[in-house]
């Protein structure tokens, strides 16, 4: 965008309003336009002030942030950054409000001090520029207000699970909350894969994302520990905050978690979880990029296509933000390009018709 992004800053907090604003004006492609300290302030100041960005507290009096978000995606179509608490509680809100259609979030410092608010001043500042250039993106099909909501779908009944026939390595940042949701929910109770999950999200926030995602799935999602077991039907999301590589072990394959320096200026990076995967699982190996800013990834994607796996990268009309994607698929790294909605059926395929990696170790 040649003009300055135009943001308004809703928060109850006088605190929060400044540092915010401070934060955001020191970056002088951004102009805050505005503060507001409620939901019914916000809606008429965004009348006045036409924002390009509006970043929103949802722990708020009067007209609280979640009502406030639907008001602003149906009759604004503004993109929203969620400035989200740390609590449980903030965390479940703003995976609701993911669902009703804001752009990203950001999580609060535990401590509002100006030192700590300048650990999320810059992915505050990169988000904000994203959701100006999208706009509020493609939402997930089908994905509706009541996501997150759904009755919990049948899971298949215990019992000895088979081998997986491929270890899906999936990278995923921006975007990747309600795209993740409606991939995972496509997938039947008898998936033959082991999944493998990094989205970039805060620590804290991976925990509650793996129990939601475990309600509206027919496979099972959990928070990943290391040496819990990659199994056919199972989806392990790496926790905020740390690298998890997979490992060949002979009484199974296992995920193993680390505190790493950061990769790409990320942890968890993707990064290191598909070069991984390419070493540990060669052709047995499928890497899936889907939307996120960035290019965390990428390059690794290269090393699962060299080690003979199968590279996919979501397409750019179903991303919210195609620069991952892109990234990998700029290189050279992706052998299809495959849009969110066929997503489901192509690893059901890609899986299916794979020998057993029981099988190549015999």
């Amino acid at each position: 965008m040649s003009e300055k992004v135009r943001v308004l800053v809703v928060d109850d907090s006088a605190l929060m309003r400044k540092m915010i604003s401070q934060i955001l004006q020191r970056d002088e492609s951004i102009e805050v336009v505005g503060t507001a300290i409620d939901g019914s302030f916000a809606l008429r100041k965004i009348e006045e002030l036409k924002p390009h960005v509006v970043t929103l507290d949802l722990d708020m009096p009067r007209m609280d942030g979640m009502e406030t978000l639907r008001q602003i995606t149906r009759a604004h179509k503004l993109p929203v950054i969620i400035v989200s608490s740390h609590s449980t509680a903030g965390a479940s809100a703003t995976f609701k409000a993911l669902a009703l259609g804001a752009f990203d979030f950001v999580a609060k410092p535990r401590d509002a001090a100006q030192a700590q608010m300048e650990e999320i001043a810059a992915e505050l500042i990169g988000k904000i520029k994203v959701a100006a250039h999208a706009g509020m993106g493609p939402i997930a099909p089908e994905l509706t207000a009541a996501a997150g909501e759904q009755k919990r779908p049948p899971k298949a009944l215990p019992r000895a699970r088979a081998a997986a026939t491929r270890v899906v390595a999936i990278g995923i940042s921006t975007g990747g909350p309600n795209a993740l949701q409606y991939l995972l929910s496509q997938l039947p109770p008898d998936f033959p894969g082991a999944i493998v999950v990094v989205q970039h999200m805060p620590e804290g926030f991976t925990d509650m994302f793996a129990r939601r995602l475990d309600e509206c799935c027919a496979i099972e999602v959990k928070e990943a520990r290391s040496g819990d077991m990659l199994l056919a039907g199972r989806a392990l999301v790496c926790p905020g905050n740390r690298h998890m590589r997979v490992k060949r072990m002979p009484l199974g394959d296992i995920v193993v978690l680390s505190d790493d320096p950061r990769v790409n200026g990320h942890r968890p990076s993707v990064d290191v979880l598909f070069r991984s995967v390419a070493q540990e699982f060669g052709s047995q190996a499928l890497a899936l990029i889907m939307t996120g800013m960035g290019d965390d990834g990428a390059d690794a994607m290269g090393a699962v296509k060299a080690a003979g796996g199968m590279t996919i990268a979501q397409s750019e009309d179903s991303c919210v933000v195609f620069g991952m994607p892109k990234a990998a698929i700029d290189k050279g790294h992706a052998v299809r390009v495959v849009a969110l909605d066929a997503l489901a059926n192509t690893l059901q395929v890609q899986c299916g018709n794979h020998e057993r990696m029981s099988a190549a170790r015999m």
